[in-house]
């Protein structure tokens, strides 16, 4: 992840299993919604995820990278399945297991100091 304070977005690239890495920009409206929602890690033996996709200049230059609208979660056991309702592509679907949804909670949880929560003003 990676944050815009202009646009009061985040950039996310979820890295897939056989296929290419996914780009989405992430309005700061969702960004508050999910660290309302996610779980919090209580499992101290929690293992880290391996390391992330890297974001370069060209995701962030990219004229395909879609905007989330929306995300709608599910909590599956294990895991959590995110689908994002995107502005120019089919939704996105991303299924995270724990560690993933901590490590991105926390990251978001980061980038909320440079991000403006408006529904909060």
């Amino acid at each position: 992840m990676s944050c815009d304070r202009v646009g009061n977005l985040l950039l996310t690239k979820f890295a897939n299993q056989g296929a290419a890495d996914v780009c989405v920009f992430i309005p700061a409206s969702i960004v508050f919604w999910l660290l309302k929602h996610l779980p919090i890690n209580e499992d101290p033996a929690l293992q880290p995820p391996p390391p992330g996709p890297q974001i370069t200049q060209m995701d962030w230059d990219s004229p395909n990278v879609p905007h989330a609208f929306t995300v709608n979660c599910k909590v599956l056991p294990g895991k959590i399945s995110m689908t994002f309702n995107l502005d120019r592509k089919p939704d996105l679907t991303v299924v995270l297991d724990r560690s993933n949804v901590e490590l991105m909670r926390q990251i978001m949880l980061a980038y909320s100091r440079d991000l403006i929560d408006l529904e909060a003003l």
